[in-house]
């Protein structure tokens, strides 16, 4: 089982954040990322990776978000 935290005073109510990360395969890291900003209130502007493991299907994780990737393999 994985752990991700967040302190709870790193996200404004209302601000806008951009997800980064190095590959998209699951989503699952991403989407618990995108899970913690919107605890606090803030607004997931957009999920960025440079590569997109698209059999994975990764995306549908992340569904209702913004999703760009440089890469799709």
């Amino acid at each position: 089982r994985d752990h991700l935290e967040l302190h709870a005073d790193a996200v404004t109510p209302g601000g806008r954040y951009l997800i980064v990360d190095d590959v998209i395969a699951t989503g699952g890291t991403a989407a618990a990322v995108a899970q913690l900003v919107q605890e606090q209130r803030g607004v997931v502007a957009s999920c960025v990776f440079v590569l997109d493991l698209t059999f994975l299907d990764g995306r549908k994780s992340l569904a209702g978000h913004d999703v760009v990737s440089l890469i799709r393999f």
